[in-house]
């Protein structure tokens, strides 16, 4: 038997063995799919399958990588790296760039992301005179997206009766319009949105039967992960692919279909069988995640759903702790009791902040989390946050890029025609997009015939320079990598010097940002094998645009960075962790109020708590609160009806007592009427000596033994000093700590942490983001 093999149980052996013709693999929460489908892989190419015949897609960026990774690591040569891996999108933009021409587009189309699709369907709402108010960007973009998702064009949109029923009733009957305008702008631009890389792609598929011959007979092996998250598009551009040779193989749970409101269908998976008369089907029912505890109550949880493959996982891990249920008074009362554990955790049981995961159902849920983790000093990383690339500066530089590789974007024109300031103003902007929208050209064409089109004087003189400027640039891209350009381009703008000149604290930050930006090329450009951008050792402008672009939230955070991580359930989909906070779990919140309507999305909601649940490997909190803050109003709490659905055998309730007997919180803390809402007395004591906790957890029994803070009343000269000049050995002043000395500098730029001996208060780790200090000498 190939060693490849040995690691494998018997379901996943047959899975890997099994690569002729349709399979479906149902793969359970933790039940080892990456190794299945990557162990397949390498066996395909064992058997003398060609590297290039392979075509794997991918939810995430990272997850690809990881595949080639362990492939190329089976196989102990670099022959993976000449697979089709990446997600669908990455995937099938590496196609079209090569295809583009035939449907109209330039090979070097611009990739716009969905502030820039935003900010074109805004555009073409207003030259439609409608009100931008009524029409929200927001909401006619995600409108537009299903559209796409579903294979619906702007002509099918516009004719279909029951769509146009559906806008009338919500009172915007003119969405077909915006989307048929949004469609031509995006062209004229030579720019696809997301959604278009999947929706051209099936056109070029459709409508030239040679293109689909060619990928029909280059894919001779079709593997997908997460199928249950694949869309209408996705679903037929895998099913013209695979219908030459029909070796698909599909890897998916049912249980975690949980992206609906993204267009994803559950309906993919459950007729599978269907699709292919011949379809083979594997189950993999062993979990080699979680502990028998928090896989019992999963599988509990699960069975309610009525829409679903069948399936029992085990596991042959420990049985583990029972699940802890903690009950709270008040949203913030949740915040401090997890931060709490967390610390006892650390302390008692040795973990470590990446082992420790808080889970939510919507990112507003965030904010008691960070509240409480900062004031323990804990460090955390949110995922779901601002993305790196969506900064402004970023988004700044950026546009300089993508304008030199296609001078048709004009939404990357706008950005920067006058940034920095040149002298060509809103006016000016206004009068060239409005002559070009008129002659149906591009804003970049009416900019290179500026005198023709009646600008004058010194906004002319700008005008040319700047186009002169931008083809300098792009006379670059033949004979330079993408670093040399973009830092000649940071140069010559002026761009970088202004952002250094800036030294405020946002201003420093923003430099640091470009600089970080400049550090990512250059490693881009170093990197031997480049593995998203299309060729091998591609390093091309292009190319790291095409990169960058296509970058997750979750590609762009370390995940082995020493921090707690906060995200949504959505997004900690395929993660796992050793310890998993999940709040907020009441009715209303979760399940979500508008999940309600139909049986369909309430069992949507239970697959998303099934998700959550089996992120867990050894440790699960569920925990809700009495009363939390919604809309600016103090609402009264139900716990969640999915709490109901564990049997009571798995829960250890000693944590759900009164909300705060188990958080270091002091029993008389906040006014009367806060102790009054808890249901206290106005003593500050419990209701009742039987409610007060029989052990003090070893948190609070560090927070309690702490020395009293000294008060401290600040200089009357105090004005904060930049942090950006505080070094190691510095005294300062503390507007709360009082004066002390500068420890230790750490962390990231973006987050910096002084470590300070203050002389009243002893040591203390100052986050320098938050804090104010003075520097005293």
């Amino acid at each position: 038997m190939n060693d490849y093999l040995k690691g494998l149980n018997e379901r996943q052996r047959e899975a890997v063995m099994t690569t002729e013709g349709p399979l479906m693999i149902v793969a359970g929460a933790g039940s080892g799919k990456t190794k299945v489908l990557t162990t397949r892989i390498a066996h395909l190419m064992a058997k003398g399958v060609d590297s290039f015949n392979i075509l794997a897609l991918t939810f995430t960026n990272k997850a690809a990588a990881e595949m080639k990774e362990r492939v190329e690591h089976i196989l102990a040569n670099r022959e993976a790296r000449n697979l089709y891996i990446g997600t669908f999108h990455s995937v099938f933009a590496r196609i079209l760039r090569a295809e583009a021409h035939r449907i109209g587009y330039p090979n070097a189309f611009t990739i716009y992301d969905t502030d820039d699709a935003k900010s074109v369907v805004k555009a073409v709402t207003g030259e439609l005179n409608l009100d931008v108010q009524h029409y929200k960007p927001n909401q006619v973009y995600n409108r537009i997206s299903g559209a796409k998702n579903a294979l619906v064009s702007p002509r099918e949109y516009l004719v279909d009766h029951h769509i146009q029923q559906e806008d009338m009733r919500s009172n915007r009957p003119m969405i077909g319009q915006i989307y048929d305008a949004y469609a031509k702008r995006c062209f004229k631009n030579g720019a696809m949105d997301f959604d278009d890389l999947l929706y051209k792609f099936y056109e070029l598929l459709k409508n030239f039967p040679e293109v689909l011959h060619k990928y029909q007979h280059k894919f001779k092996y079709i593997m997908i992960d997460e199928y249950q998250d694949t869309n209408p598009a996705q679903y037929e551009v895998i099913k013209l692919l695979g219908a030459a040779h029909e070796n698909v193989c599909v890897v998916g749970d049912d249980a975690q279909s949980i992206y609906s409101f993204r267009g994803a269908t559950i309906q993919n998976i459950l007729q599978f069988q269907k699709d292919y008369d011949d379809a083979k089907v594997i189950k993999l029912e062993q979990n080699y995640r979680c502990t028998q505890n928090i896989l019992a109550i999963a599988n509990e949880v699960i069975k309610q759903n009525k829409g679903q493959i069948p399936k029992t996982l085990f596991t042959e891990n420990e049985t583990g702790e029972k699940i802890k249920l903690v009950r709270t008074m008040t949203d913030n009362d949740e915040g401090k009791f997890i931060a709490d554990a967390i610390q006892e955790l650390r302390l008692r049981n040795h973990y470590t902040n990446k082992d420790v995961a808080i889970l939510y159902r919507t990112n507003a849920q965030s904010r008691s989390f960070e509240e409480s983790l900062r004031r323990h000093n804990i460090p955390y990383t949110i995922f779901g946050g601002i993305s790196f690339y969506q900064r402004k500066e970023i988004k700044d530089y950026i546009a300089y890029l993508r304008l030199i590789v296609n001078p048709k974007d004009e939404e990357a024109l706008k950005r920067i025609i006058n940034y920095p300031i040149r002298g060509i103003g809103k006016t000016s902007v206004d009068r060239a997009l409005l002559a070009a929208n008129e002659r149906d050209m591009s804003m970049w064409e009416v900019l290179e015939q500026a005198a023709y089109f009646g600008f004058k004087g010194g906004t002319l003189t700008s005008i040319e320079e700047f186009v002169l400027m931008i083809k300098s640039f792009a006379s670059m891209i033949d004979k330079q990598n993408a670093y040399d350009i973009a830092f000649h381009v940071g140069k010559q703008t002026g761009f970088v010097k202004e952002l250094f000149n800036d030294k405020s604290t946002e201003g420093v930050q923003r430099y640091e940002n470009v600089q970080e930006l400049l550090n990512s090329i250059k490693e881009f450009v170093e990197t031997p094998t480049n593995e998203e951008s299309g060729e091998v050792g591609d390093k091309s402008l292009s190319a790291y645009l095409q990169q960058i672009v296509l970058l997750t939230d979750s590609d762009q955070k370390d995940p082995n960075a020493d921090t707690v991580k906060l995200m949504t359930i959505h997004a900690a989909k395929g993660l796992e962790y050793p310890v998993v906070f999940l709040g907020g779990l009441e009715e209303g919140l979760f399940p979500n109020q508008m999940s309600l309507n139909t049986r369909e999305e309430l069992e949507e909601e239970r697959r998303l708590f099934y998700v959550a649940i089996t992120r867990a490997k050894g440790r699960l909190y569920l925990s809700y609160a009495n009363t939390r803050y919604r809309f600016g109003q103090l609402v009264q709490s139900d716990q969640s009806r999915f709490i109901n659905e564990i049997p009571e055998q798995y829960l250890d309730h000693s944590y759900a007592g009164g909300g705060v007997k188990n958080q270091g919180s002091k029993w008389g803390q906040g006014s009367a009427f806060e102790r009054m809402q808890r249901g206290f007395p106005q003593g500050g004591t419990p209701a009742s000596k039987s409610s007060a906790p029989e052990k003090t957890h070893v948190a609070s029994l560090i927070q309690n033994n702490k020395p009293k803070e000294v008060a401290h009343t600040p200089s009357a000269n105090f004005v904060p000093s930049d942090p950006a000049t505080l070094a190691e050995g510095m005294r300062v002043e503390h507007q709360k700590f009082g004066f002390g000395t500068v420890q230790k500098l750490e962390g990231s730029s973006h987050n910096p942490v002084a470590t300070i001996l203050f002389e009243q208060n002893g040591e203390k780790k100052i986050m320098l983001n938050y804090a104010k200090l003075m520097i005293v000498n």
